[in-house]
């Protein structure tokens, strides 16, 4: 079917339609603008809204736990799933709304080239019916007077009163009218024959074509409504995946959420490490009148009493209540934040005993890291001195010095700082009485003589071993444990199985002695047992018992041992984990066969640890 045959009478409807059409497709492209901007405004609301509710500087606390963990996960999620709106936008606005105003344009275009070659050819064929028509009028003119002409001639030939040269010109006029009929119809069938001839080729070929023209625009007009539908369709189904894997992550933020474990991080965080109140003594007060004195109250039993007896109106007088809350203010308060508390001392004696342990801690590893930083950046400008001098092209080995004084000096004031803190823990540990397993101090320099206590407290910390430091009482030894460089301390994972690459021999420590030329310490290597001036100065009270394994360990590369303490394997050999890496490269293993014990590298071996450690 085509509107050239169907509809070729119908040139003003089908230019109606064409013009609806094309501004239908103008709307659609007007409905995806919209569509683009509920979409970016969208995406912006949820944007805000994840901005609005992110965790503040003094909210910090309050996610750490669990469930706080996993609405931090689902923020960020939604934040994901904002901007695939956004891609969603982009992508209309690029693919669709582009190629719409486009289309728009050029439909416009050629449909007026279209209708302007339709409405010339409707001129030519007007204009050729007019020359007809006015053919036809002179046509039917002439042919009256020459018929009024034939009939004056034959009256005046039949009148015998006329004189024969009256007749003659009667027949002359006659005659000239005759040929002028002649002509005028001549002329009129000439362009009776223009007119058909042009009348057959505008509606059979000429507008039938336009027509066919128009319904083609007409037929791609439609079709490219229908490809930027599917189009929008996939632009948005192409971001599902991702949508669906922002929701699957939410799914398991949400699935990450222990309470049991927020609960015991309550414990954790809130824990004063005080023994709870004995019981109030009774007082006689029959004892006054027999002379006796009676039991008053002192800050010993102040110490034993409850904390809701503090609050009780009545039972102390307000003076010795006052005393007491400015003494043990900590147990009434409601609020049971300690982090307010330690801020103005150094060594946070004013804190609980459990919360001053865990600043403490919390200090020491602070410390620890800054040292093992300043001591990678001081072996690093130690190898650029040696390249500068292997080539002194390349610098000034003396300009490397300064740098090093520095460094040298920050790692002094570090390890200064360092032995005061573990001071601090050494005494916490040593004066707040504990119902657990008290952890023993670990000497830096004789890892080999490590105590069994700190096997059992690795058990009851739930396979995670936690190392406290301390003042070693020897500057050889501190600086052994602390000294290294970050890329060479290692602390075996009890979850999950270590392969290390590297089969060199680990540096367990670096020394530090300074020289008059260059202020830094010059590193040397050595076993946890070769420093005879310590040796005895960390030892611990060991049981009969032998320690319990840990896990299995199995060798990855062969090791001979060359000083005191280590012991040899071979390469694929099994062991057992006796005593986990205490960050000095090192671990204590035991031999299946003849249960020698020992240490041996830890990059060396790949460890498996049991599920119940």
């Amino acid at each position: 079917m085509s509107w050239g045959t169907e509809l070729w009478d119908q040139y003003e409807n089908l230019s109606l339609h064409t013009q609806k059409g094309i501004e239908f497709l103008e709307r659609y492209g007007h409905f995806i603008r919209d569509r683009c901007t509920i979409e970016l405004d969208y995406a912006a609301k949820l944007k805000r809204l994840v901005k609005n509710y992110q965790p503040k500087k003094k909210d910090e606390e309050d996610y750490q736990y669990s469930s706080g963990q996993a609405f931090k996960h689902v923020m960020m999620e939604i934040n994901d799933l904002a901007g695939q709106h956004e891609v969603i936008a982009e992508n209309l606005q690029s693919n669709v709304i582009r190629e719409v105003t486009i289309l728009v344009k050029d439909f416009k275009e050629e449909r007026k080239k279209l209708l302007q070659e339709g409405a010339r050819m409707m001129t030519n064929l007007n204009n050729q019916m007019s020359s007809l028509d006015r053919a036809l009028k002179n046509y039917e003119k002439a042919f009256k007077e020459a018929e009024r002409a034939l009939e004056n001639f034959q009256r005046a030939d039949a009148d015998l009163n006329l004189s024969r040269a009256e007749v003659e010109k009667q027949r002359m006029n006659m005659a000239i009218k005759s040929q002028q009929c002649e002509e005028t119809k001549n002329e009129y069938a000439n362009q009776l024959q223009k007119t058909n001839d042009l009348q057959f080729q505008h509606y059979n070929t000429q507008m039938p074509d336009v027509f066919h023209q128009l319904q083609e625009l007409d037929e791609k007009r439609i079709k490219n409504i229908k490809n930027f539908i599917t189009q929008s369709v996939q632009i948005e189904r192409n971001v599902f995946p991702i949508i669906s894997k922002c929701l699957d992550g939410i799914i398991q933020a949400a699935e990450k959420i222990n309470e049991t474990e927020d609960t015991q991080l309550v414990i954790e965080k809130y824990k004063s490490g005080f023994q709870p109140p004995a019981d109030i003594p009774f007082e006689d007060l029959s004892a006054i009148k027999s002379g006796e004195a009676p039991a008053r109250v002192t800050p010993a039993t102040i110490t034993s009493m409850r904390p809701e007896a503090m609050t009780v109106k009545g039972t102390i007088s307000a003076g010795k209540l006052k005393k007491r809350v400015g003494l043990f203010g900590f147990l009434t308060s409601n609020k049971n934040n300690f982090s307010a508390y330690g801020e103005n001392k150094e060594d946070y004696s004013d804190l609980p005993p459990n919360q001053r342990r865990k600043k403490l801690t919390l200090r020491i590893e602070d410390i620890t890291a800054k040292i093992q930083q300043e001591t990678a950046a001081r072996d690093g400008l130690m190898k650029m001195k040696a390249v500068y001098e292997q080539n002194p092209h390349l610098g000034d080995p003396m300009s490397i010095e300064g740098q090093l004084n520095e460094c040298g000096h920050r790692l002094d004031k570090l390890r200064l700082e360092l032995q005061k803190f573990q001071g601090f823990l050494e005494e916490a540990e040593n004066t707040v009485p504990k119902t657990g397993v008290v952890l023993s101090s670990v000497s830096p320099s004789a890892p080999s003589r490590r105590s069994k206590s700190v096997v059992q407290a690795h058990h009851l910390n739930g396979g995670h071993l936690q190392r406290h430091h301390r003042n070693s009482g020897g500057s050889g030894g501190e600086e052994d444990s602390l000294s290294r460089s970050a890329s060479d301390s290692s602390v075996s994972n009890p979850t999950v199985n270590h392969k290390r690459s590297a089969p060199g021999t680990p540096l367990p420590s670096h020394g530090s002695s300074h020289s008059p030329e260059s202020g830094l310490g010059t590193s040397h290597t050595s076993l946890p047992d070769s420093d005879p001036e310590h040796s005895q100065a960390g030892d611990y009270v060991v049981d009969g018992d032998a320690l319990p394994p840990l896990g299995i360990c199995r060798a990855l590369y062969p090791f001979e041992a060359t000083s005191e303490g280590s012991i040899p394997m071979m390469d694929g050999e099994e062991l057992y984990i006796i005593e986990l890496d205490q960050g000095d490269g090192w671990t204590r293993v035991r031999r299946q066969t003849d249960m020698e014990e020992g240490f041996v590298p830890t990059s060396y071996i790949e460890c498996t640890l049991d599920n119940t450690c």
